[in-house]
Parts: structure tokens; C-alpha cells; sequence
């Protein structure tokens, strides 16, 4: 199922602690990407963007020289080349940061080509460059410019592990200051509803909250009395 424009929308105005708890209502307990962080400080609105997928092994030194990054169908240079405008690219670095996923230039052909976001469990190497891009970034930390033999890049757009989270080609990526979660596709449009009208009343949960009430009864919501007052600052607010 295809990523909509309206659920895009809806995504990038929720957190990934929302929908978090969304999925575990369903059952999904497995979602977070374990172990990222944003590379600079994320926006105001959550990156969001359907997985394409590239996967790293442990190299063989015989098959991961220097020469083969001369070979434009390497598949680190053709997922960055082929990785669709509004997708995240997500790759699997066995949570190893030693070796760089990507770099500076890679993420900036990334971003020149309209990819809405990069995320590896591993590192990146030009860290400092690449958070001054305008393009969402997670990782795990900075890696050496150089152990270029430490992994190999070997499968596009598969099923991979990401920071311990199942990523499925095309499943919806969101990501915020906290980090990433991998919504399965088919729950994207049913989930950013949900998590839209669970933003709604936590935002009114934290207006009452800083003004000085008590949360029994309020979050989570089992007073009416409370639930009837928040139809009413939905009105008001035209939310």
C-alpha cells in the first residue's frame, strides 16, 4: 500500500512516542529502531518516507577493495542513486559504527535528489557535514573516515534488520528528536488517524497539567468530566 500525501502529513505531526504506543496497542513491540540518534537537530515536523532498504554484511577482503567503489552499480552508490524521491533510505550496519555507512557526499546526493531522510545503525563519516544539510540523518555516532573493509555492501531494497527493528521495503519511517520507528505499511493510514486524535488530547493533557492539575482521572482519560472538557478545547481550537 502506497504512502498517501494526507497520511504523509498526518505523520509528520505526531511523535514517535505516540505511535509507539499505537502499535503496541496492536501488538508490535519491535518497531523503535534501537540505538539512533539525529545526526543535528531534528525540525519541527517528523521525517517521513517509505523504507528503501540496503544491507551490509561482514566483508570479505578480497571482494570489498578500494576498486570496487569505482563500480557505479556498487549497491551503496546504486541505492543512493536509485532510492526514491520522498523515501528514507534505512540500512542495515549490524549496529557496527567502526566503518562508515555513508558520507558527506553520498548524503548530499541524497538530499540534491529528494530522498526525505537517511538512517543506518551504524555511523556516518563527515558527521559534522552532514548535520549541516537539509536532510533528516540518524545514526548511531560518527565513524573512522576509513575501515572501509569492516563491511560490505550486499543487498537493495530486501527485508533487513535496522537497530534491532524488522524494516520490510516500502513499511513507513518516522523519525524525531527521540529517534525512528517502522510503521508496517499496511497500518500507515489507520495509525497516523489515530495518532492525530491521541496528539489531540495529549496536548490538552499537558495545557491542564502545567496548570497545575492532577493527572488522576486525566491521563489517561477516565473522567468524563474531563473527556467532555476536551470536546470543548478541541472546539475552541478547531482541532
Amino acid at each position: 500500500m502506497a504512502l498517501t500525501e494526507e497520511t504523509r502529513d498526518l505523520l509528520k505531526k505526531v511523535s514517535t512516542a505516540t505511535l509507539a504506543t499505537a502499535l503496541y496497542k496492536r501488538g508490535f513491540r519491535n518497531q523503535f529502531i534501537q540505538g539512533v540518534q539525529p545526526v543535528s537537530k531534528p525540525k519541527a515536523e517528523s521525517m517521513v518516507g517509505e523504507a528503501y532498504t540496503l544491507r551490509y554484511m561482514p566483508a570479505r577482503e578480497d571482494l570489498n577493495k578500494l576498486e570496487v567503489f569505482r563500480d557505479h552499480d556498487h549497491p551503496q552508490r546504486k541505492a543512493v542513486n536509485e532510492c526514491p524521491p520522498g523515501a528514507v533510505l534505512v540500512m542495515d550496519s549490524r549496529k557496527d559504527a567502526r566503518a562508515a555507512s555513508a558520507g558527506g557526499i553520498l548524503v548530499t546526493r541524497l538530499m540534491q535528489r529528494g530522498v526525505a531522510g537517511v538512517v543506518t545503525d551504524g555511523g556516518f563519516r563527515d558527521s559534522a557535514e552532514i548535520a549541516g544539510l537539509d536532510i533528516p540523518a540518524y545514526h548511531s555516532r560518527p565513524s573512522a573516515p576509513t575501515n572501509l573493509t569492516l563491511h560490505q555492501a550486499i543487498d537493495i531494497n530486501v527485508p533487513i534488520g535496522c537497530g534491532d527493528a524488522p524494516v520490510f521495503p516500502g513499511d513507513v519511517i518516522v523519525g524525531d528528536a527521540d529517534g525512528v520507528i517502522v510503521i508496517p505499511a499496511h497500518l500507515a493510514d489507520e495509525l497516523a488517524l489515530e495518532a492525530t486524535e491521541m496528539t489531540a488530547y495529549e496536548d490538552f493533557v499537558t495545557e491542564r497539567v502545567r496548570s497545575g492539575q492532577d493527572t488522576r482521572g486525566l491521563y489517561p482519560g477516565t473522567d468524563q468530566a474531563n473527556l467532555d472538557d476536551f470536546v470543548m478545547w478541541r472546539a475552541d481550537r478547531g482541532r
